[in-house]
């Protein structure tokens, strides 16, 4: 990229993202926002900010992909013709979200070390820590939960207590297969970039 898409970019930022965080943040919100641009000419598409006092997932990069969506059809282009303009590097929560979006490539202005250090919000850093594994699972007990596998405590139930269980953990297994198949005959005729 040359000099000229960065400092539009950074105009972005400064004129599209910040007044709205400017009033996220007299709401109490995080300073967190984002955009949503057109590859071709950078034009500001969508703009949104926290909203962490309505929603503990409207982080600003939830909120600016919502707010995509409440753009009529024909005013939205596909997300293949975008490019996502964070202001600080979105969260594993946002980073799933921009990718199930089908945005193919992310800029963002402040990094997870940045945010702990000189912002004082450490949240991304630790929730990576704590609930990531090295080998990219993540860990199924940490500071913020644990998670449980129903079929693997099904199976160490006592054995008359597990045969209704089983009973109906296979009733919802074929219902399940159903809602699949259903899905996956129609699959790709919509416009869900990772279908």
């Amino acid at each position: 990229m040359s000099v000229e898409p960065w400092s539009r970019l950074l105009e972005v930022v400064e004129d599209d993202i910040l007044p709205l965080t400017r009033d996220g943040v007299a709401a109490g919100n995080k300073i967190f926002g984002a955009a949503i641009l057109r590859s071709a000419d950078l034009s500001v598409i969508v703009a949104g900010t926290n909203e962490e006092t309505a929603c503990p997932l409207w982080h600003g990069e939830m909120v600016t992909i919502r707010n995509l969506y409440l753009l009529p059809e024909a005013e939205r282009p596909p997300p293949s013709e975008c490019l996502f303009l964070s202001t600080h590097e979105p969260c594993a929560m946002c980073l799933s979200a921009i990718t199930w979006g089908g945005y193919p490539a992310i800029y963002y202005l402040f990094g997870y070390e940045q945010t702990r250090d000189r912002f004082h919000i450490p949240h991304d850093l630790r929730i990576l820590k704590e609930v990531f594994a090295e080998d990219g699972k993540y860990s199924r007990e940490n500071q913020y939960w644990k998670i449980h596998d129903i079929v693997a405590s099904v199976a160490e139930c006592d054995p008359e207590d597990r045969v209704p269980l089983v009973a109906s953990i296979s009733r919802l297994r074929e219902q399940y297969d159903e809602l699949s198949n259903r899905y996956q005959s129609k699959k790709g005729e919509g416009s869900i970039p990772l279908p």
